[in-house]
């Protein structure tokens, strides 16, 4: 198995696609700020489960880089209140996306409490 095969990493790439193409309409004037941000902060999700899932044969490194994964997608959902408040979407796209978070967190638990199922010692 690889990284790409995790289910969370499947979903959260895949919620950072759908962010960058909304975030494509975001006005110029947020490109620096928060249309970076959401973008990094979104790709940071399935790039630390990556890293994890590289060390999943240490046990407090794996739960770590996941914790940092279940961060980045908590920043994410902020940014994604901004974008709403700033009327950059709408509340059907942010729902959409809020789900797919919540989504992910979820994955990325389960994985932080069972890291024995994902190959960590």
């Amino acid at each position: 198995m690889q990284f790409q095969d995790l289910l969370a990493y499947k979903k959260s790439f895949a919620l950072a696609m759908k962010i960058f193409y909304v975030s494509k309409n975001f006005p110029k004037e947020e490109k620096f700020s928060l249309t970076d941000q959401i973008r990094r902060s979104s790709r940071s999700v399935s790039a630390n489960i990556a890293e994890a899932y590289r060390k999943r044969n240490y046990p407090k490194h794996f739960k770590s880089k996941l914790t940092d994964s279940d961060a980045e997608n908590s920043e994410t959902q902020t940014w994604l209140e901004f974008a709403l408040k700033c009327e950059y979407i709408d509340q059907s796209t942010f729902n959409d996306f809020k789900n797919d978070s919540e989504e992910v967190g979820k994955l990325l638990n389960y994985m932080i409490n069972n890291p024995s199922k994902f190959g960590s010692e």
